[in-house]
């Protein structure tokens, strides 16, 4: 397996070269990526370059020195195309590096391209791409999720060891599980969001997706810290080592709902029966308002896209359709440059943000909000951690939920709380489910207090080493 940390091990023991390690995951893309579809650009040419310097000895050394990865397409790379999955950005090239690439930078990673992701960060599916759709490994006639899941793919796939996406509602974990890689969102403010095109700035975070959670543990700390171009990102420690004996586990019943797969069910109760064989304790906890997590969240995001896409009128960068007048061209460049699913969440946004609907649902969400986030806290008075599906169905068929945008948002029932209390979770392959003759993937959804991300990653790290 070509992990971050067998890769650094057969690097630091010159089993390999930097140069053929680049070469050998240009390869993988090469030959899966004509099906797939998990990249939008790739840099070739600069990171063979970088992969020689690194070999000639000629390259400041990193801790992730040599360790290829990529980056989603609404992180920027300087001087590469950032386009968001939109035709909005179909030209734009990045003017700098967002602080995330320059942390990965300054550790000597090798970027090797870009990845796909649904527009704007918008969908569940990696379907709303301007760029076409990202097919899932375990089976291409089924959705990678999203809105990541360029990145979710490349990992799986063996395309890359490591890669970058943003996580919104869900966006990191949810094609987490559907590929079977593990997904980590980090707590909001953990890594800084300059440099990433927002979506929804209260939500929006970055985070990692790896084939083990050892690998996350890696690379968290490298990227993580306060940056003053993000003034809501602060420093925190993440300790490879947290102590987890006596760990509490917690369990919703909100998050098990009916509308819960039966298999993905059986999945989680055999992984919480593995926990309690490893010595911890699992008990009911409530979080009374997680019924609404998914109302809140689709009245607040969207409210916040009307703001944040504005900027993107025709007039400065990016796609521009010519009118008669300036309003002319203001209104021809979002109808053609914007997708169905982005022109629709941005009438809904700007509906709740109306005079007249701002205190009826904008106001209203935003107290709701703080009281799902109240409800995190005192369940975390009593238990370590809380588990849950990450999703409610295995990956759907490419297709499926495309005409009926209610059942698509569904999909992010489990997650969207996570964003709107600002927590840490991550989502670790369980057992599969069979299905049409292929075993598809099974998230398990651990969520941990604010800045406790050493805790979430020693307590998924728990789960790892006891199937080993």
């Amino acid at each position: 397996m070509n992990s971050v940390s067998s890769l650094l091990n057969a690097l630091a023991k010159k089993q390999t070269s930097c140069a053929e390690v680049v070469q050998s995951f240009f390869a993988t893309i090469q030959q899966k990526d004509k099906e797939l579809n998990a990249f939008v650009d790739v840099d070739q040419e600069s990171a063979l370059k970088q992969a020689t310097l690194i070999d000639q000895g000629r390259a400041t050394p990193g801790h992730l020195t040599g360790v290829p990865y990529a980056t989603k397409d609404n992180i920027l790379v300087k001087g590469s195309l950032a386009r968001a999955g939109s035709r909005m950005l179909e030209n734009y090239r990045a003017p700098y590096n967002a602080t995330v690439v320059k942390k990965l930078n300054k550790q000597n990673a090798v970027r090797l391209g870009t990845t796909n992701m649904d527009e704007f960060a918008m969908g569940s599916s990696t379907e709303t791409s301007a760029f076409g759709v990202t097919k899932n490994p375990r089976d291409p006639s089924r959705v990678s999720g999203g809105s990541s899941g360029g990145s979710a793919v490349a990992v799986a796939s063996g395309m890359v060891p490591f890669a970058l996406g943003s996580d919104t509602g869900g966006s990191i974990r949810q094609p987490a599980a559907f590929c079977g890689v593990v997904g980590y969102k980090p707590s909001y403010g953990a890594v800084s969001r300059h440099g990433l095109i927002a979506m929804a700035s209260s939500l929006d975070q970055i985070g990692t997706f790896t084939q083990t959670v050892e690998d996350a543990q890696i690379i968290a700390p490298l990227i993580m810290g306060k940056d003053k171009f993000d003034a809501s990102s602060y420093s925190m420690d993440v300790a490879q080592h947290h102590d987890v004996k006596n760990l509490k586990i917690g369990v919703a019943p909100e998050h098990f709902s009916e509308n819960l797969d039966k298999r993905i069910n059986d999945s989680i109760q055999k992984a919480l029966k593995a926990y309690k064989g490893m010595g911890a304790t699992v008990q009911e906890i409530e979080l009374p308002h997680a019924e609404y997590a998914l109302a809140v969240y689709y009245i607040l995001m969207p409210s916040e896209v009307s703001s944040n896409l504005a900027r993107f009128d025709g007039l400065r960068y990016g796609f521009s359709e010519q009118g008669d007048n300036v309003k002319d061209q203001y209104l021809a460049t979002r109808y053609k440059g914007f997708g169905r699913e982005v022109k629709r969440r941005i009438m809904l946004g700007t509906y709740t943000l109306s005079s007249g609907y701002y205190d009826a649902y904008y106001k209203k969400a935003q107290q709701v909000r703080a009281l799902i986030a109240q409800d995190y806290a005192k369940a975390f008075e009593k238990v370590d951690v809380i588990i849950s599906p990450t999703t409610p169905t295995p990956a759907f068929k490419i297709g499926e939920k495309t005409t009926d945008p209610l059942t698509m948002y569904l999909e992010d029932i489990y997650t969207v709380g996570v964003n709107l209390a600002g927590l840490p979770a991550i989502s670790i392959p369980t057992d599969p489910v069979e299905e049409d003759g292929k075993q598809l993937p099974v998230g398990m959804h651990l969520i941990a207090p604010q800045q406790q991300d050493a805790k979430l990653l020693a307590v998924a790290r728990m789960w790892e080493e006891g199937k080993e």
